[in-house]
């Protein structure tokens, strides 16, 4: 299993997908470059903090998204 965000509040699987949070990366850094490219929107969408995974493991967070 590869990196992922987890968002909260948690969207429904069809807002997820929606918003690109059931999009697993081979390496940290294409998640990292994918939450700066899609960070407005997200936060748009009523995420607030999303938090990075590789598998079970928590990288870091959970992050702010709001101002």
């Amino acid at each position: 299993m590869g990196y992922y965000w987890a968002a909260m509040p948690e969207p429904t699987p069809e807002a997820a997908a929606q918003l690109g949070l059931d999009v697993e990366f081979d390496e940290q850094a294409q998640a990292e470059a994918w939450l700066s490219a899609s960070y407005a929107e997200l936060a748009d969408g009523g995420v607030h903090t999303v938090s990075l995974y590789e598998s079970d493991r928590l990288v870091y967070g959970p992050m702010s998204l709001e101002d």
